[in-house]
Formats: structure tokens, sequence, C-alpha cells
């Protein structure tokens, strides 16, 4: 292949055609210049609005300058795959006390590897046209800023609840990104659309969007139930409802999110009966049904513990029950103190 300008503009629209025919939505190019994006990311750092999340303040600037995370790197593709499953029953979910709800991302097998393999296809594909191209492919699995590289890639904008939303297609959907050294031609970002509109703010039920843009994780539910590894701070646990694995309502009541289609990967429908279970049938898992029923899931990271720890609050915020009184106190001397904490507090929510 040379290395003319019509040559590249074929070339790029030859790679997004091939990334959709792999089960990519959408396919854009951005350059590496982040620099929009650095004041922002070191403010929401210097806040301490990402909580335990450590390795968000490791790397130095290699999040921001991918030149710097992989020498050579002059362009990202971005691709963005719908995940969000046929049926899932979510307000009939969250309006019972007595189920758990699990964020919809989370219901099928995990997206990291799915992603990372589709990438290598494609960046494969590419190579067998350029010759000495370097490249790696990315899902969630590197200190990379993959909204704001979608963003500048066309693929959406960031709302004010900071997750990307494309206007045909809402925001139920993942990212993964190719870093490569072949200067592609870029594409133009969209326009922000959310206008006047806080639905997202206004619903978030601990009240984690301080201000539109403006996320603090410490006390965002998904980051309560996936990222925290110790006890959940006491004031939120009334806040979080049934929600035992992340939080969808800032997506719920997105107005762009009419626009959203399920998902026709099978992968990601839903697995081992968890889009409406049953909170005492979860809280009974053995740590190897746990295991058994979350291989291959993004559930499996938080590890038994928490899974625990999370369903204890659940139950504890759920309408007064004698069988869930009991079984909470069936586990009082549960072999970890973090559970015994939760039971603890879930009984005295149930007295109360």
């Amino acid at each position: 292949m040379s290395n003319t300008n019509s040559d590249f503009q074929q070339f790029a629209i030859d790679i997004k055609n091939w990334g959709e025919s792999l089960g990519f939505q959408q396919v854009g190019i951005a350059d590496v210049d982040l620099s929009a994006y650095e004041e922002s990311f070191h403010t929401w750092l210097a806040k301490g609005f990402h909580g335990e999340m450590q390795y968000m303040t490791q790397h130095g600037s290699k999040r921001y300058r991918p030149a710097e995370l992989i020498p050579g790197t002059v362009r990202v593709i971005s691709v963005r795959i719908d995940y969000l499953p046929p049926d899932t029953h979510i307000p009939s979910v969250l309006q019972n006390s007595k189920q758990g709800y699990i964020s919809r991302y989370a219901l099928g097998r995990d997206y990291h590897k799915l992603i990372r393999k589709r990438l290598e296809i494609l960046a494969k594909k590419i190579s067998s046209r350029i010759d000495n191209q370097g490249y790696r492919v990315f899902a969630d699995s590197a200190p990379v800023l993959e909204k704001p590289l979608a963003e500048k890639a066309g693929l959406g904008w960031i709302g004010k609840h900071t997750n990307l939303i494309n206007r045909q297609a809402g925001s139920w959907f993942f990212l993964g990104e190719i870093y490569t050294t072949i200067p592609l031609p870029i594409d133009e970002p969209v326009k922000n659309h959310c206008g006047t509109c806080t639905a997202c703010i206004d619903i978030c039920p601990t009240q984690a969007i301080v201000g539109p843009y403006q996320l603090d994780a410490r006390r965002c539910i998904s980051y309560l139930t996936i990222e925290l590894r110790d006890a959940i701070p006491i004031e939120l646990r009334p806040l979080m409802g049934n929600r035992i694995y992340g939080c969808d309502d800032c997506q719920l009541v997105c107005p762009w999110n009419r626009f959203a289609k399920p998902t026709d990967e099978k992968d990601f429908h839903p697995r081992h009966g968890l889009t409406a279970p049953e909170l005492l049938t979860l809280f009974a898992w053995t740590e190897q049904e746990f295991l058994q029923k979350t291989e291959g899931s993004a559930i499996r990271r938080i590890g038994y513990e928490c899974w625990l720890r999370n369903i204890a609050v659940a139950l504890g915020n759920a309408e007064q029950d004698p069988h869930i009184l009991q079984t909470l106190k069936n586990n009082l001397q549960h072999p970890s103190a973090l559970v015994r904490e939760h039971v603890l507090w879930a009984i005295a929510q149930q007295e109360s």
C-alpha cells in the first residue's frame, strides 16, 4: 500500500467496514492530543473523587498522552459495541426490594476478552495491509482515557453523568481502542446534545454527580459495590436500595437512550438467572457457587466477601420480612468481619 492521502482515506473506510463486520456498531479515528482533557482529569484527582482507585494516580502522564504509553502511537482507532440485553425487566427489579439489581453490562460474559479478541483480529487485518505497523489493543485494560478518545473519534459526546452518549444509540455500549502508528485521517467530534437536561444529576440515588460532568466516585453506587473493598459508608447504605452490583439509574433516565437497541451479541445476554434474582437466594450461595456462577463474568472480580457485603446492604433496605431477618441473624457469626458488620447494620434496619 502506498502512503498517499487518498490511499489513507480509503484505508480508513476499509477499517471501519472491517470493524462493523466484526460486530462493532461504530469505528472512529482520533489523534493523540488529549491536552484539552488534562486539566479536568487532574482536578478530579485533586478533589479525591477517585476514592480508593489508586491506579488512577499511577502511570504519570501516560494516561492522557498515548504516545508515552505506547511509543510511536499517532492515532487511536476507537470502537463501540452495544451491550444492553433484551427483556431485562429493569423497572420491575428496581421496584422489588427483595430482588437484587445487577448493572446490565454485567449480566453476560465479561466484555474485556470479547472486545480485545475482536480488536486483535481487526489490528491484524490492518497489519496485513501495511508493513511494520505497530499497535496495541485495549478494552478498559490499561491507563487509557477511553471516553475522551471516543469523543474525539466522533463516537459520541461525554454527557453530564460522564458516560459517552451517542445520538443514534444512547449510552448502553462498551468501548475499545487500537493504538496505531499509522497516520490515518481523523474523524470530527460530534456536538454535545445534553442541553439544559439534568435528568441524570437529579436521579442519582446517592447524588454522586455533584455537578454537570463531575462525578464523585466515592458516592457512586458502581464504585461502592465494585471498586470499594472496605466497609460501605453508613450514610450511603440506605440510598443504595437493592443495587448489589453497579447502578444504571443515570442511563435509565437519559432521553437519548430511547434510541438504544438491544444487543444481538449472545455473550452479553443474561446467564445464571441474574436478570431478576431473589436476594435471599444469592445470599445463600456458598463461595464455590459464587465462583461457579460468575465464571467468565465481570461480577467475579469483586470476590465473594464483597458480594455478600453488597447483598447484606440490600437485605437491610428490603421490605421488612421475618425470613430476611432470620437469615441475617443466622449470619452473625460469619467468618468475615466485613460481612458481619454489614449484616449487623441490615438487622438493625429490618428491626427498626
